[in-house]
């Protein structure tokens, strides 16, 4: 099962009062075709549709016609089908349907707005698995001002939501994982949101590790490649018998780095200091080799 269809089945599940109902139900129901005295509402989460079916007997005392088919996707999930032809009228004044945006009244507070939200998940969003892909919640919207609607309802919850058009549909999406989870917690699917902050906290971890690995291999090839070079230089010197032309202390640091080949300046240092009782800093080691290495140069620069 997908990380949408659990979050719709726990969205489903919730436990609202009527005029949370009349809210959630406006929702689900301005996304659905609705022509002439026909309401028709498909989805393929059987929560979802149960609860449709739920909300409708509950508020009206009708009992929705359903129909069940074998989708066309890849998938061939099963499409679940409802539709109410009666009292429609009724239903579509109640659940303000005939206006592009919804009336004051069903979006009074901010408890509302969030139910509001989630019916309109329920119906046009998904959001893909934190663990297999990465992170976004979209919603599919057929009309472009009710689709800006929902963008600036998300966005009074910060939540950074844009719009693009795909095809014949409005596509809003959220990018970002802090604010799907905010989202998550909004619509108030908590055991979804666990997990998703689960995945989210372990991937960062795991994206900070590799960073520090590949940090950590980046200076480890840096020292590497350094110490090649000093040790080029200490043998260009040493070819044309050089190494009397350094002073004692920088044939000390070349004596010690063709002894420690693979070693950074710092643990050097700290050998040198250790083994001679006479302390030699990082930054001195570092110009004790700048030293033989513009010696290293004249003897190049004479060679050519």
């Amino acid at each position: 099962m997908s990380f949408t269809s659990n979050v719709k089945n726990e969205v489903s599940k919730l436990q609202v009062d009527k005029i949370a109902s009349i809210t959630l139900l406006s929702a689900i129901f301005k996304n659905a075709a609705i022509i002439g005295d026909n309401i028709k509402v498909s989805t393929e989460n059987p929560s979802v549709a149960r609860l449709i079916f739920n909300l409708v007997k509950e508020l009206y005392d009708i009992s929705s016609k359903i129909t069940v088919r074998q989708g066309y996707n890849y998938k061939k999930n099963y499409i679940y089908i409802l539709e109410i032809n009666k009292k429609t009228k009724e239903i579509i004044a109640d659940l303000s349907l005939d206006t592009n945006i919804p009336a004051d009244y069903i979006l009074s507070d901010d408890e509302l707005v969030r139910i509001y939200l989630s019916g309109v998940f329920l119906t046009t969003g998904s959001i893909n698995d934190p663990k297999k892909s990465r992170y976004h919640l979209e919603f599919f919207i057929s009309d472009y001002d009710y689709a800006n609607f929902i963008k600036d309802l998300l966005n009074q919850y910060s939540l950074n939501s844009k719009i693009i058009k795909r095809e014949s549909k409005y596509m809003i999406y959220v990018k970002e994982a802090e604010k799907i989870g905010d989202f998550l917690r909004m619509i108030n699917a908590i055991n979804s949101l666990f997990y998703f902050e689960d995945i989210r906290i372990y991937r960062d971890h795991k994206n900070m590790t590799n960073r520090l690995n590949n940090c950590e291999q980046a200076n480890v090839d840096k020292i590497i490649a350094t110490c090649n070079e000093q040790i080029k230089d200490i043998n260009l010197i040493n070819s044309i018998g050089g190494l009397n032309l350094l002073d004692e202390k920088e044939q000390i640091a070349a004596t010690y780095r063709l002894k420690y080949p693979e070693t950074s300046l710092l643990e050097l240092s700290e050998i040198i200091s250790m083994e001679t009782g006479n302390k030699i800093t990082k930054s001195g080691l570092y110009h004790r080799f700048r030293k033989i290495k513009d010696l290293a140069s004249k003897i190049k620069q004479e060679e050519k």
